[in-house]
């Protein structure tokens, strides 16, 4: 135990020592936490949408004013006017105005006889994303605009009620769980890949050999050391980030004894896949080079940006047997839905499986490469 202990505090002591290290492995998933909880999270705003009136009746009038009511509170698009159908959608093509809605002439008389009335909405669909929105928001208009003046006494339509479980989760809450995730990978591959590499490569760990320490004993000892920067980064990326996104479930007892349990768990699954990874590596380069194929590929396949349920099969597949995939699902579980253990058993018991699997390959692995 000693001599393991010995292995821990030269990791500790030389993690310390280079502030930098830690200070890479927190700003970056910090960093995207900000931005991208901005930049992807928000509701779109002002955006222009060009309107071309060709009727100038009355209920052409009342488009007007939805679209001028819309400006004035939701503020989702700014309606600009146009008296040419062309110029507006070659503003939209050039992306002068991000869409365009024409009536058509006789639009006030086809509502009146009830004869097809329609408008058209141009989009660049380019952007998907904008599209969409424009095209939701016009379809909710539409539907405001097909209501009856008087409803009638006998209900004719079913109507759906949204019950919502949770108070509304902005982007940037969304993505707390998959940057903790992320910020303790980063500590893993920087603290323990890099480092264990870098000493590899110097004979550092030849040096060991001609001590007391036994090669399963100084296995043992590095994977403790990196595990605990991990834990050292999860607690610190927890913190901050759950401050920055305005999550207060950190303040619940029973859910900061779950987080323990996860950090704790994702760290030592982490570490060990990365010492699997590493074990037989000699080029202090390749860890370097494979940082963004790791980070790529175990990153964003893990639900922490995107919904899981949207992937292709293959995708899917992947997403299963990532570690990423369970240690996203159970802080989001404790962050975003204050849920307890029972929520997040499973994904413990696969991040303590997952754990033990590469540490049990690694370690003979290991023994040869000495």
């Amino acid at each position: 135990m000693n001599r393991m202990l010995a292995i821990i505090e030269r990791e500790m002591r030389k993690f310390f020592r280079s502030p930098a290290l830690m200070l890479v492995a927190m700003i970056f998933p910090l960093v995207q936490l900000i931005v991208l909880g901005n930049a992807f999270g928000g509701k779109i705003r002002d955006a222009k949408l060009g309107v071309v009136d060709q009727d100038g009746g009355t209920q052409a009038l009342k488009v007007r004013e939805a679209f001028d009511s819309v400006h004035a509170n939701i503020r989702t698009f700014e309606p600009v006017y146009y008296d040419n159908d062309k110029q507006a959608m070659e503003d939209v093509r050039n992306g002068k105005i991000q869409g365009a809605v024409v009536i058509p002439p006789q639009y006030s008389r086809r509502v009146y006889e009830e004869n097809h009335p329609r408008i058209a909405l141009v989009v660049d669909n380019s952007d998907n994303f904008m599209s969409s929105t424009l095209q939701s928001e016009m379809t909710e208009l539409t539907s405001a605009l097909n209501e009856p003046n008087v409803e009638p006494r006998i209900l004719q339509k079913t109507v759906l009620d949204i019950v919502e479980l949770y108070p509304y989760i902005e982007y940037m809450k969304y993505l707390l769980p998959g940057s903790i995730t992320l910020a303790m990978f980063v500590s893993v591959m920087i603290g323990g890949g890099m480092l264990y590499i870098d000493d590899k490569a110097r004979g550092v760990h030849e040096g060991y050999l001609v001590t007391p320490i036994t090669k399963t004993e100084l296995v043992v000892g590095l994977n403790v050391a990196g595990a605990i920067k991990a834990v050292l980064t999860g607690v610190v990326i927890t913190i901050i980030g759950s401050l920055l996104a305005g999550v207060s479930t950190i303040f619940d007892p029973f859910i900061v004894f779950g987080l323990a349990l996860m950090i704790l768990l994702t760290s030592l699954a982490f570490n060990t896949m990365m010492f699997l990874l590493m074990v037989r590596v000699e080029d202090p380069l390749v860890p370097r080079a494979i940082f963004g194929i790791l980070n790529t590929l175990l990153f964003f396949p893990s639900g922490s940006i995107y919904p899981i349920q949207a992937f292709p099969l293959w995708l899917r597949v992947i997403a299963k047997g990532d570690p990423f995939t369970y240690a996203v699902h159970g802080f989001k579980a404790l962050l975003l839905k204050e849920t307890g253990l029972a929520a997040i058993w499973p994904d413990m018991i696969y991040l303590s499986i997952f754990a033990v699997v590469t540490f049990s390959i690694a370690v003979p692995l290991f023994k040869r490469t000495l």
